[in-house]
C-alpha cells in the first residue's frame, strides 16, 4: 500500500476463495440469468442463447486486460485506481464516478429482482394487491428490494469478515445449486439443441429481421456478464492481491458462463412448450420452467436457492459501490471526501460509505416506483454506465500498449518475485484491441433508445424513450464539469491515509503536509524509496 502512498487501513482477510466468490457472487448466474431470460426469451426467442457465448467472448476480453491491471494495481476501487495508473485526472476520475453510480444503481436493479420469484415461491410475498394491479408488481418489487438492500447496508457496515463469510456461504450454496439444476433439467429434456437454430418467427415484422431482435435480447446476458473486476476491488483486503486477485477475476467469469450458459439451454431443452405466452413474462421466465418441469417442492427448493443467489450478490454489489466511493473520497476526489472515506477503528470497513450507498440505492427505486418497466429501465442505465466505465480503462491501455509503454518493465520484488501477477505476454495487444471494440459495439447497443427498453409500455413519450440516453449524458458531462470546476483543484490523497500515518488525524491537521502527497503517481515515477512521512 505505501508503493502507492496509502497507509493499510482496511482489514486483509480475504482468502482465495472468498475473492472468487466476489466475483461469482456480482456476476451472479441465477440472479442474471433468471431475472431476465424473460426479456432474452420475448424478444428473440430460443435463438437468443447464442448471446451467451458471444458475450462471454467479448467480456473474457476486458476480463484478460483486467487480470494484468489488478496484477499489478490490486487496489481498491479496482477500475478508478488502475485509470489513475493509465490516463489523466479527469477520465480516471470520469471512470470511477460512472461506475460508482453504475454500481448504486445496478444495486438496486438486483434487490429488484426478488419480486421475480419470491411471490413464486408463496403468494403471501405479494404483499401489495394481488399482482394484477397495474403497480401491484412494481410497489411490491420496491418493497422487497428496499428490505434487502436495508439487510444489506447492515451487513457491509459491520466489517469484510462479515460480509465475506456470508457471501462464501452463498456462492457455495449458488453453485452447488447450479449444478443440481443442471442435472435436473437435463434429465427431463423433451427436445434436441436443433430448437437453439430456429427463429421461431421473430423478427419477421423487424427492419432489421432477426438480428434485429437478436441485437435487444442480446442484453439480457451483456446485463450478466460484468463486475469481475470485483475480485480486485477488494484487493485491499485480500491476501497476497497480485496472485489471487487476476486467477479470481479469469475463473469468476469462466465458471459463471460454464454454469449459466448449460442452466440456459437446459432450460430451453426441458421446457414443456415453448410457445407457451409465460416463458416471455415477468411472472413466468425460467423460474416458470423450473416450478413446471421439477414440480412444488422440488422446483421451489431451486427458488429459494435463487433467492439466496440475489441476496449475496447484492452484498457483492453493495460491497464494491462502498470500496470505489472509499476509494476515491480518500483521494479527496468526492464531496464530503473526509467523512465518506473513514474507517471504523474496530471493524475497518467504511461504515459511512456503506449506509451512503444503501441509502442512494433505494432513491431510484421509490422515485421510479410507478413505472411497471423500472426493471429493464434501472437496468439498461446501470449497465452502459459500467461498459463506458471499462472503456476508460481499456481505451487508455490500449493506448500506451501502442506506444510501447505497456507491459511495464518487471523489476521484480524484494524477495525476487515478478512483480506482475498476470500477463498477456505477446497477446496482449490483440485481446486489448478486440476489448475495446467490443466495449464499444455493446455500449451503442445498450444505449439505443428502443422503446422496448425504455418505453415498453404506456403512456409512450419521446422523454421516456431517450432518458436513458439523457441520463447518461448528463451524469457524463455534469461529471466532468464537476471534477475540472471544483475537485480537481483540491485531489490529493488525505494526510489520514497517506503512507506513514498510523492513526486518524484531526481535522485540523487533515490537509497538510502528506495531504498534499498527488493521487494520480505515474508508473514512472513510483519508487519505492519515495515515502511520504507522517
Amino acid at each position: 500500500m505505501h508503493e502507492f502512498g496509502y497507509a493499510q487501513t482496511l482489514d486483509r482477510s480475504i482468502g482465495k476463495f472468498a475473492s472468487f466468490a466476489a466475483g461469482v457472487s456480482y456476476i451472479s448466474i441465477l440472479t442474471g440469468v433468471f431475472q431476465l431470460f424473460y426479456f432474452g426469451y420475448s424478444m428473440a426467442g430460443p435463438a437468443y442463447a447464442w448471446s451467451w457465448p458471444l458475450v462471454f467472448a467479448g467480456q473474457l476480453m476486458v476480463a484478460l486486460c483486467f487480470a494484468e491491471l489488478a496484477g499489478r494495481y490490486p487496489v481498491a476501487g479496482s477500475v478508478y485506481n488502475w485509470a489513475k495508473q493509465l490516463t489523466s485526472g479527469t477520465w480516471s476520475w470520469l471512470a470511477g464516478w460512472l461506475l460508482l453510480i453504475s454500481s448504486t444503481m445496478a444495486l438496486g436493479a438486483v434487490a429488484l429482482a426478488l419480486q421475480l420469484t419470491l411471490p413464486q415461491i408463496w403468494s403471501g410475498f405479494q404483499i401489495v394487491g394481488d399482482g394484477t394491479g397495474p403497480l401491484d408488481f412494481a410497489i411490491n418489487g420496491v418493497l422487497l428490494a428496499t428490505v434487502l438492500i436495508t439487510i444489506s447496508t447492515l451487513i457491509n457496515a459491520f466489517g469484510v469478515r462479515l460480509m465475506t463469510k456470508i457471501n462464501s456461504i452463498g456462492v457455495f450454496i449458488e453453485l452447488t445449486a447450479a449444478v443440481l439444476l443442471i442435472l435436473a433439467l437435463g434429465w427431463h429434456v423433451v427436445r434436441g439443441p436443433g430448437v437453439l437454430f430456429d427463429t421461431a418467427g421473430f423478427g419477421e415484422n423487424h427492419d432489421l429481421g432477426f438480428f434485429g431482435v437478436f441485437l435487444i435480447g442480446a442484453m439480457a446476458s451483456g446485463y450478466v456478464m460484468y463486475g469481475f473486476d470485483t475480485a480486485s476491488s477488494l484487493g485491499e483486503e485480500t491476501k497476497n492481491p497480485k496472485k489471487t486477485a487476476p486467477k479470481a477475476i479469469l475463473r469468476a467469469i469462466t465458471a459463471s458462463f460454464v454454469l449459466g450458459g448449460l442452466i440456459l439451454l437446459g432450460g430451453l431443452l426441458a421446457a414443456p412448450d415453448l410457445n407457451d405466452p409465460k416463458l416471455g413474462s415477468a411472472d413466468g421466465g425460467l423460474q416458470y420452467i423450473v416450478l413446471s418441469v421439477l414440480g412444488g417442492p422440488f422446483g421451489k427448493a431451486f427458488l429459494v436457492c435463487i433467492v439466496v443467489a440475489i441476496s449475496v450478490c447484492a452484498l457483492a454489489v453493495h460491497a464494491a459501490a462502498i470500496r470505489m466511493m472509499f476509494a476515491m473520497a480518500r483521494d479527496n476526489n468526492l464531496p464530503f471526501s473526509r467523512q465518506l472515506s473513514k474507517v471504523h477503528p474496530q471493524r475497518k470497513t467504511p461504515t459511512v460509505a456503506a449506509i451512503v450507498i444503501g441509502i442512494i440505492a433505494i432513491i431510484p427505486l421509490i422515485v421510479n416506483v410507478s413505472q411497471p418497466a423500472i426493471f429493464t429501465i434501472l437496468s439498461s442505465i446501470s449497465i452502459v454506465l459500467i461498459y463506458l466505465s471499462y472503456l476508460l480503462v481499456t481505451v487508455p491501455l490500449l493506448r500506451r500498449r501502442f506506444k510501447k509503454m505497456w507491459p511495464l518493465p518487471d523489476t521484480g520484488t524484494d524477495n525476487g518475485e515478478s512483480e506482475a501477477g498476470f500477463s498477456l505476454g505477446k497477446w496482449g495487444l490483440p485481446v486489448n484491441i478486440l476489448a475495446v471494440l467490443w466495449g464499444g459495439a455493446m455500449t451503442l447497443n445498450l444505449i439505443w433508445p428502443r422503446t422496448e427498453i425504455y418505453n415498453s409500455v404506456p403512456p409512450f413519450a419521446w422523454y421516456l424513450q431517450w432518458g436513458g440516453v439523457m441520463f447518461v449524458a448528463a451524469v457524463t458531462i455534469g461529471g466532468a464539469l464537476l471534477y475540472r470546476l471544483r475537485i480537481r483543484h483540491r485531489t490529493g490523497i488525505l494526510a489520514e491515509h497517506a503512507a506513514g500515518i498510523t492513526g486518524q488525524s484531526s481535522p485540523s491537521s487533515a490537509r497538510t503536509g502528506t495531504s498534499a502527497v498527488t493521487s494520480m503517481v505515474s508508473d514512472s515515477d513510483r519508487t519505492r524509496a519515495a515515502r511520504p512521512s507522517a
